[in-house]
């Protein structure tokens, strides 16, 4: 990806802070802390992998860029008619024209379709909404949708329940393509499919972004399924970003033990080859009451005094390679280095 690509979206100290409510009264008695600061930006073509475990706020900054979720606090900054538009200062009214170019792949691919619609009716539903088509128009649409995405025409009349995961995806997918986005969010679209269908259904969101010129953030916990379709890869804990990186370069050189960390996880392709696994002490702090200072510093065996007490700076230690770490310019790190 090319340096000088313009961005499409940026997102400037996004935070999502959700009421604790308590009591009769429903007093508000704290926060959880589910996106707490973030900020990057996507090149227009390219392919942002956005990684964590689960509960790290990857799905919520997803819906927050969408806005499915009114955030708490940050900037949505979106490439509109040559221009950079503030999502967030839009009203919902004012936010439909930016939606046509917005879109969504689910995760499940088994409640994300209405069971009691057809796939010719779920296809043409953004359509229909947004008033694109109609009639004999909106049949071809669909066809269009349908081939471009791999399934028979003559699936159209069928119900979800008629076909497999990865053809339900295969659905999903052409409802997200109905209106011809140029931003589309993959919130972990292929976790709840086989292995075998998911380099299926990879494939496929590649050869479409090849073709569409879309952009993608693809938001994912399996850092091997994201090796292979992102350009660059963020790293996300505790609803902060540890690190961001170009993709080959974060998996052969992190900067942030909890890069690191999650990269002895990942299975060698070699069942000679030993990988040495880091297992983190203790459990993934509350959103609700995150510790001082660096929020990974619980679990790091790096960790300094100045680690409890400082928030690191989220800098750029090299060129495109953005970390959040006071050791990271000394640390050593082991990486993987892809075949």
């Amino acid at each position: 990806m090319n340096a000088n690509t313009p961005i499409l979206l940026e997102v400037k100290d996004l935070k999502m802070h959700f009421p604790i409510q308590r009591g009769l009264l429903r007093r508000v008695v704290g926060h959880v802390r589910a996106v707490d600061g973030v900020s990057f930006f996507i090149r227009e073509g390219e392919t942002l992998g956005l990684v964590g475990e689960s509960g790290c706020g990857k799905t919520t900054t997803g819906r927050l860029i969408l806005r499915a979720l009114k955030p708490t606090a940050g900037q949505i900054l979106y490439r509109y008619g040559g221009e950079m538009v503030d999502l967030t200062r839009k009203s919902r009214r004012e936010m439909k024209p930016f939606r046509r170019e917005m879109q969504i792949i689910f995760q499940d691919p088994f409640s994300s379709l209405n069971p009691r619609m057809t796939v010719m009716d779920i296809v043409s539903e953004p359509l229909r909404i947004h008033g694109v088509a109609s009639g004999d128009e909106l049949k071809v649409r669909v066809r269009e949708l349908l081939e471009q995405v791999g399934l028979r025409v003559q699936h159209m009349n069928r119900y979800p329940y008629a076909f497999s995961g990865g053809q339900r995806q295969r659905i999903g997918i052409a409802r997200a393509l109905a209106l011809k986005p140029k931003f589309i969010v993959c919130d972990e679209p292929v976790s709840a499919l086989d292995v075998s269908i998911q380099a299926q259904v990879l494939n496929l969101l590649h050869d479409l972004q090849r073709d569409l010129g879309l952009t993608y953030l693809f938001i994912s916990h399996d850092l091997s399924v994201v090796e292979h379709i992102s350009d660059r890869v963020a790293v996300m804990y505790l609803g902060v970003l540890a690190e961001l990186a170009p993709a080959e370069e974060l998996y052969a050189v992190p900067r942030h033990p909890y890069t690191e960390a999650l990269l002895s996880a990942v299975p060698s392709a070699d069942p000679d080859l030993k990988v040495q696994r880091i297992l983190l002490p203790g459990d993934v702090p509350s959103p609700s009451k995150p510790p001082p200072g660096c929020k990974f510093h619980p679990r790091c065996k790096y960790a300094v005094a100045a680690c409890s007490a400082v928030v690191p700076e989220w800098r750029e230690i090299s060129p495109e390679h953005w970390v959040a770490c006071h050791r990271a310019d000394e640390l050593k790190l082991a990486g993987i280095v892809s075949d």
